[in-house]
């Protein structure tokens, strides 16, 4: 088998599983540790665990990828601050007999990266992303739109803070 055809071949297999890691990436030798506090809320979207849900997985996403390791912010060499910002719920498709059949939530979360050892802020960014959603769906389906939000958004956060050095 040819080098070419292996690497087409290993890279099928990435895709397939799904997998992904940024271990390794260009994270500076001197931070090993990442404080992720509890996100402030100012979407004024009224979904009482956004912020908890938004942290939670972006906790996960960091733990997962093991490029820094989840600390307490009193000791930690890095920390994340974010802030949601106001959201969109939109209209993006309208069928026969002006029936709304899909919505969009437009989730933009604001993001501080501080490096404690250096004591010097790395990037302030704003990271946007969205999840579409049926109204007649009722509420799981509402939900399971700002989920895919903040699973896209995090992973975002999670790649810029890992590799964007």
């Amino acid at each position: 088998m040819t080098t070419t055809r292996m690497l087409l071949v290993w890279g099928m297999v990435l895709g397939i599983c799904g997998c992904y890691s940024f271990t390794g990436a260009s994270v500076p030798s001197h931070l090993k540790t990442i404080a992720i506090p509890v996100m402030d809320d100012q979407s004024g979207s009224g979904e009482a665990s956004l912020r908890d849900d938004m942290t939670r997985t972006l906790t996960d996403l960091f733990v997962r990828d093991n490029s820094l390791e989840v600390a307490d912010k009193n000791t930690a060499d890095s920390i994340l601050e974010g802030t949601i910002l106001p959201l969109r719920d939109e209209i993006v498709a309208v069928s026969g007999g002006e029936t709304v059949n899909k919505r969009r939530i437009t989730l933009s979360v604001k993001v501080v990266y501080h490096d404690m050892k250096l004591r010097k802020k790395v990037y302030e960014k704003t990271f946007s992303n969205y999840g579409d959603y049926n109204p007649t769906g009722g509420f799981a389906q509402r939900k399971a739109a700002f989920d895919e939000a903040i699973r896209k958004i995090c992973e975002d956060i999670l790649l810029e803070t890992v590799s964007g050095w």
